[in-house]
């Protein structure tokens, strides 16, 4: 689900940007939180150097929650 972040969570394991209040999140079902809908300028992760939020684009090529591959 889409939600707005109500404090800082740390950093996306996707991008590795810290999650900040009033970011645009994704909440996965394992409660896992990730960017969504934001643009990122990462030189180093393809995911968030796209238009689409990190986890979108991790979801075009990966099927499960970064953390928890096996669920």
């Amino acid at each position: 689900s889409e939600d707005v972040l109500s404090k800082d969570a740390g950093e996306c394991a996707i991008c590795l940007e810290e999650l900040q209040q009033g970011d645009t999140i994704a909440r996965l079902p394992c409660l896992c939180i990730y960017h969504k809908g934001q643009i990122f300028m990462s030189i180093f992760f393809y995911f968030c150097l796209a238009s689409n939020s990190c986890i979108d684009e991790w979801f075009e090529v990966n099927r499960s929650c970064p953390e928890h591959p096996s669920d």
